[in-house]
């Protein structure tokens, strides 16, 4: 064979690999944040295999709120722990036609506002727990544990709010452990590994995670093989990938990010929703999870400050225990 017609075959090849669509999951969701300079962006994630979405609030994202459940599953989350109406807006919402079947509390309990973490006590997340969840649950609504950080401190938290809630009379019994971590695979692999064995027979949700700041390579491999691995293990019930928006603002690293710069699908981002490798290259923004830029900063302050707003205006997770 001549050379020619080698290098022709081993092209035709590179090509079909590429143009190979990544393995589809119903397990997929998506960690929205709304893009609020370009909106546009907030539709591609329609177009693929995703089939439920968290905002971390208690009512739809806007952009959504014609998709009905069965198109697109909306799960409320009780952000902080002053709210004293989530248990009520959530049965508004199903009176009103949305079948909310999941609910999530309290996002990074054990971690602080300047990196997105509520900070509530755990006696107190216990008492607003039992006022405002366990109502839900006794509705058939399955409830997600405290979403703790990745740290060490987070199962130190975790045991403080069950032993909380034991010492007030309820087992506050949850249905899933949604679990954050942001680093390399064997890590994540272990951190399962340890929650697995401290709550054992409790099904698993990954609600973030990416591997932050490091090169293309080994952030695409990183997303390859958790996606695998999380197809594959049956206790782990659904994953949301932490990248829903432009590299350049990205907190993550622009490498994990699942859009360009431009707004294209990266290879990621493509991947995640059951596509082919796009080859878009997404660009290095100022953000970082340990330096954000000013724009994310502002970004940040505005999806926490709301938050906390929410709450004080409001105000005036079978088989664990």
């Amino acid at each position: 064979m001549h050379l020619s017609s080698i290098l022709l075959a081993a092209a035709a090849l590179l090509s079909s690999t590429c143009a190979q669509n990544f393995t589809s999951s119903d397990k997929r969701g998506l960690v929205f944040v709304p893009s609020d300079k370009h909106p546009e962006d907030n539709k591609i994630w329609l177009t693929g295999d995703l089939t439920w979405y968290y905002n971390y609030q208690v009512t739809p994202s806007a952009a959504y709120s014609s998709q009905s459940q069965e198109e697109f599953e909306f799960v409320p989350m009780l952000w902080g722990s002053s709210s004293s109406s989530f248990s009520a807006q959530v049965q508004t919402l199903i009176r009103n036609g949305r079948n909310i079947s999941h609910v999530f509390a309290f996002n990074e309990p054990d971690g602080t506002s300047s990196t997105g973490g509520s900070n509530v006590k755990p006696e107190d997340a216990a008492t607003t727990w039992i006022n405002e969840i366990e109502p839900l649950r006794k509705l058939g609504i399955r409830a997600g544990a405290p979403a703790v950080t990745g740290s060490p401190g987070g199962f130190t938290w975790l045991a403080d709010f069950f032993s909380s809630c034991t010492a007030k009379g309820t087992n506050c019994t949850v249905d899933f452990i949604p679990i954050h971590w942001y680093g390399n695979f064997e890590g994540l692999a272990s951190h399962i590994g340890q929650v697995v064995g401290t709550y054992p027979n409790t099904s698993i949700w990954i609600t973030e995670y990416a591997l932050n700041d490091q090169s293309l390579a080994d952030t695409q491999y990183f997303f390859k093989t958790s996606a695998e691995y999380f197809d594959r293990i049956s206790y782990i019930e659904r994953y949301s990938y932490f990248g829903s928006f432009r590299s350049d603002v990205s907190n993550v690293g622009p490498n994990a990010a699942m859009l360009t710069q431009k707004g294209q699908l990266t290879d990621i981002g493509s991947w995640y929703l059951g596509g082919a490798a796009t080859n878009n290259i997404p660009s290095k923004g100022a953000a970082s999870r340990s330096g954000i830029s000013t724009e994310q900063k502002g970004t940040l302050r505005k999806a926490v400050s709301y938050m906390v707003f929410s709450e004080m205006s409001i105000a005036k997770n079978q088989g664990l225990h």
